[in-house]
């Protein structure tokens, strides 16, 4: 490390901010409200780090992310579990806000976790309506559940709203992919693929903006659904998938069902695998993956479907 590198973690709350730096050791706080942002830029900006780390907090970072990279700092958004796997690694098994800053930027430090291009505002704004999209699907199945125990009188007002919710699913995400070029051609050649739908589209195109820049192993490792070895001397373990982004592997999945059935390509492939003996996950996990690396190679050469592009690939 060079003796100018500073590594600075901040821990995010719904009041203030916590800010630990590395290998100083200084530990602050500021509010978490527009002058104290704006005042944490300037003392960032004084102390020029080579990392500022922050946690995926479900949302609450987003302000603050944007207002970082806005200001020209090397920010980067990390998984809070392998955060707190490096804590207990490094006997750090107390915790508070001041000592999480302490170890994001000893994260930071220690693992140097790549820069990564920040989403601009039309894929935050998508990335938005997708969630926004997941709690409707949530309430959706609450009211039918509801529906089912529910007197006469009140099911056709239950029923009513269910189809008012299932409008709002579709209309949203449809409007806001016309209104971009750049959307409209991607959505238009991963909607290709036979078995692929808008919400795999747009669980793409929001949740993973690396598709077609990445190669197969990169991108089935950053989804999770590369087989990772369990060996040890002379065992040899089954390989396992696991990690990933939870999210676009749970839509990944329901496509990958559909496209079982409905695509000649992943049809056969799938039969193939369960005619050599694999158990149905596997199989399954496997066509995943290949439909993922179809999807990768369609962005990367922007091409359309043609069932000759499996064997351009593979």
């Amino acid at each position: 490390m060079n003796t100018g590198d500073r590594y600075v973690g901040i821990d995010v709350a719904q009041a203030h901010l916590d800010i630990g730096v590395r290998p100083s050791g200084e530990v602050w706080q500021v509010s978490y409200d527009t002058p104290g942002v704006a005042n944490l830029l300037v003392q960032l900006a004084e102390l020029a780090p080579t990392l500022v780390v922050l946690e995926a907090t479900g949302g609450l970072e987003t302000f603050l992310v944007g207002e970082l990279a806005g200001a020209q700092l090397p920010v980067v958004v990390v998984n809070p579990r392998q955060v707190r796997d490096f804590a207990k690694a490094v006997g750090k098994l107390a915790k508070t806000d001041a000592l999480d800053a302490q170890v994001l930027a000893h994260f930071g430090e220690a693992t140097k976790p790549d820069l990564r291009p920040l989403p601009d505002d039309s894929t935050r704004e998508l990335q938005a309506l997708l969630a926004r999209r997941s709690q409707v699907v949530e309430m959706v199945t609450a009211e039918k559940n509801r529906c089912r125990t529910a007197t006469q009188r009140l099911q056709p007002q239950i029923q009513e709203h269910i189809r008012y919710m299932e409008k709002e699913l579709e209309q949203g995400l449809s409007e806001l992919l016309s209104s971009s070029p750049v959307w409209r051609t991607k959505e238009k050649l991963l909607g290709s693929v036979p078995g692929v739908g808008p919400v795999l589209t747009v669980t793409l195109l929001a949740g993973l903006p690396e598709l077609g820049r990445l190669d197969r192993r990169e991108i089935a490792s950053l989804v999770g659904v590369a087989p990772f070895n369990r060996d040890s001397g002379t065992l040899r373990g089954k390989r396992t998938v696991w990690g990933g982004r939870s999210s676009v592997r749970a839509t990944l999945y329901m496509a990958t069902l559909a496209a079982t059935r409905y695509n000649s390509v992943m049809r056969a492939f799938y039969q193939r695998l369960l005619e050599a003996g694999k158990p149905k996950k596997v199989a399954l996990t496997a066509c995943m993956r290949k439909l993922l690396t179809i999807l990768n190679a369609m962005l990367k050469h922007n091409r359309s479907w043609n069932s000759k592009l499996d064997l351009e690939i593979s």
